[in-house]
């Protein structure tokens, strides 16, 4: 698996990153990890804009999903080559009516269902193309997913936002890349049940047994390097922070 980080910031774009938005390449498929603000020109650097294969969404907070509206757009008034085929979504129940009523003057009620092909995620484990995906409900606000993937023997896991979570755990368990939202900053801020701070990212990490971890979902109110560096007392295994344009082999 090829992993490229479209974007990483959290809560809102950065000068340096757009939202989140988390590119993974196998066999020749692309499945996006949600499309926060700014994702959808972003994308466009490591991907076509019709060469996508199916979207996962983590959950409906605008900064994991807002730019759909923008794909919406791509996709349904597409004129050379013609309206494109529905494309999969998977993303928690409403997704659809959220994406319809932020997008607000939609030609039908049913035109996102006409360029995309919505799938209601509950925990499960399930395919996706060539990836064996378990996703299980973590602990944010909303309806808020984890997923992990697995291809050719190698696991990858993404946190979505989340706050502690015995679910997190078990989707990282000995996964090879653990990418893991940090937004919170140890001793500073402390809302339960809803984000995590870099010492409970690497906590989480170190209890998995992950394999390698890389924060993000960092704010641009918050300093990474402190995120990083609290990350470190709690595991280690090999740390980084995620990076706009930044690849993995996994």
């Amino acid at each position: 698996m090829k992993l490229t980080v479209v974007g990483c910031s959290g809560s809102f774009p950065s000068a340096e990153s757009a939202c989140s938005s988390y590119l993974v390449e196998a066999d020749g498929f692309r499945l996006l990890l949600d499309m926060g603000n700014g994702a959808l020109g972003e994308l466009q650097r490591h991907c076509g804009l019709y060469d996508l294969d199916a979207i996962f969404l983590s959950h409906l907070h605008a900064d994991h999903c807002i730019d759909m509206c923008a794909y919406f757009v791509a996709r349904y008034y597409r004129h050379e080559g013609g309206r494109c085929a529905p494309l999969p979504v998977y993303g928690p129940e409403g997704t659809e009516h959220r994406l319809t009523t932020a997008y607000a003057d939609t030609p039908t009620a049913s035109s996102m269902s006409e360029v995309f092909d919505f799938h209601t995620v509950k925990p499960s484990t399930f395919e996706i193309g060539p990836f064996l995906v378990h996703t299980e409900r973590v602990a944010h606000p909303v309806e808020a997913y984890g997923i992990r993937i697995e291809h050719g023997g190698r696991t990858l896991t993404y946190s979505g936002d989340t706050g502690v979570s015995p679910a997190l755990d078990d989707l990282a368990r000995d996964a090879d890349l653990f990418l893991c939202e940090a937004a919170f900053t140890h001793g500073k801020e402390n809302i339960p049940d809803l984000h995590l701070n870099g010492r409970e990212a690497g906590e989480t990490a170190a209890r998995a047994g992950a394999r390698r971890l890389i924060l993000t979902h960092i704010p641009p109110w918050t300093d990474p390097q402190i995120n990083l560096t609290d990350a470190r007392t709690a595991y280690d295994g090999p740390v980084g922070l995620a990076a706009p344009g930044a690849t993995y082999v996994i």
